[in-house]
């Protein structure tokens, strides 16, 4: 999502009979009188039926709030993420980037006409209080939000710090709605987090794109490479990240590539687009990397699994993402409100268009949960050698000094520690067999480059 307006389109404000009308309208090589001309005739409609209301309405209507509602009305025609925030709101929309707001910290949109959770983000009260990455609300504080657009459904789930909300929620595989109060906090978000795998591998967790989250990742990995001298391999995951900021995911791709194209956008004119390649400067190199998506990895999660995968320089493993590739601008208008307005559309560098498609994994991986894996696992676990009661040991000069570094290992030494005692590495891989599946392919790839 985008701070700045793209010169993609060219707004024209007409004012009718004395009433603040705004006409957007897209110039093509026609003037903008012979546009406006053809929009005449409809624009007077609308102002019939404006005069029509205040003259004969069984009530006195509030102006503005009739035309903030042909506002509406109108953007409901488009896309779900085109939508007009009233000033109050678009004053805390402005807030949102930054890394701290009140809230409950979800990013939702519509499916089929449902509000839909794309994904609570982490540490925040949604998250605290069980929601869950594809969850659909039905009714917020008793209010339907079948009909309401993403904005008038955000603004029911605002309001005093400290206040719950109670959220109607249809969840796959249950048989009946589930009811959820969530209290309004502070949401802090820390967008990265790091875990040491040790012998040279790291993993990133990126929760969302805000305003800091490059700068927070630069932090992180530079004075690791400084200690270590050497990363064999780094796993970066996008699962549940509901995107945010464009630049924020152009400057992590960025960190990682030498060249080649990040991303690309195209607005109306299909033969334009706005083109943004990486620099050579400063880039991360010499080590593979692991991208992690899932179902509910958004927008800007999406801008950088793609730049990484078509630039050859990370292989994506998971779950086909989101499919949320459009650009939206955010224009502030003279009052104080906004338009968030749908734009363009995103390109990875090989021309794919993200919008509804999303990033295909290179290696499919369905999550499993840790407990079905250890059963299986040891339902078909077989004896060996050294099981057998009296076995010869091996020999006092063997070298062998490779250890058993297996799911049930990991399984095994959680279980049998504390949770403060576990290590990062070993709370990772006992309980996410994705993550797991990744730290096998990262040791992986450097065993093959031997051959």
């Amino acid at each position: 999502m985008k701070k700045q307006l793209r010169p993609v389109l060219i707004f024209v404000f007409l004012t009718l009979l004395g009433t603040s009308g705004l006409f957007l309208g897209y110039v093509t090589t026609r003037s903008v009188k012979a546009v406006a001309a053809d929009r005449y005739q409809e624009l007077q409609l609308f102002t019939k039926v404006l005069n029509i209301v205040q003259k004969y309405y069984v009530e006195d209507v509030d102006l503005r709030k009739l035309l903030e509602g042909g506002i509406k009305g109108m953007l409901k025609e488009l896309d779900p993420h085109t939508n007009y925030l009233p000033p109050e709101i678009f004053a805390e929309f402005e807030s949102e980037t930054s890394g701290e707001f009140g809230g409950l910290g979800i990013e939702i949109t519509v499916q089929k006409e449902i509000l839909t959770i794309i994904s609570p983000i982490e540490d925040t009260p949604a998250w605290k209080a069980g929601l869950k990455a594809g969850d659909k609300i039905i009714s917020i504080n008793g209010t339907k939000t079948k009909g309401l657009s993403l904005v008038e459904s955000a603004q029911l789930m605002r309001g005093k710090k400290g206040d719950s909300v109670k959220l109607e929620v249809l969840r796959e595989g249950e048989t009946k709605p589930l009811m959820f109060n969530v209290v309004r906090g502070t949401v802090k978000i820390k967008s990265v987090k790091f875990s040491d795998l040790d012998e040279g591998y790291a993993y990133v967790r990126i929760t969302s794109f805000i305003e800091k989250t490059a700068n927070d990742l630069k932090k992180i990995l530079r004075p690791y490479f400084r200690k270590k001298k050497e990363l064999k391999g780094l796993i970066i995951d996008l699962r549940r990240n509901p995107g945010g900021l464009l630049d924020q995911a152009v400057e992590i791709s960025d960190m990682f590539l030498e060249k080649g194209v990040i991303v690309s956008t195209r607005g109306r004119e299909k033969d334009k687009k706005d083109v943004t390649e990486a620099k050579k400067e400063n880039t991360l190199s010499g080590f593979p990397i692991i991208v992690l998506v899932n179902e509910f990895s958004a927008s800007a999660s999406e801008i950088l699994a793609g730049a990484l995968q078509d630039n050859k320089r990370a292989l994506i493993m998971g779950r086909r993402s989101f499919g949320k590739g459009s650009v939206q601008s955010v224009i502030k208008l003279g009052d104080g409100s906004g338009l968030k307005l749908t734009v363009a559309r995103y390109y990875t560098p090989s021309g794919r268009s993200i919008q509804a498609e999303g990033i295909e994994p290179d290696v499919i991986i369905d999550p499993i949960d840790a407990e079905v894996i250890e059963k299986a696992v040891l339902k078909d676990k077989v004896l060996r050698e050294k099981d057998i009661q009296g076995h010869l040991s091996a020999a006092k000069n063997s070298k062998n000094s490779r250890s058993e570094e297996s799911f049930l290992t990991w399984r095994k030494r959680v279980k049998s520690k504390k949770a403060k005692d576990l290590s990062d590495k070993e709370k990772l891989l006992s309980e996410d067999y994705q993550v797991l599946q990744a730290y096998n392919y990262l040791k992986a790839w450097r065993v093959m480059k031997n051959f």
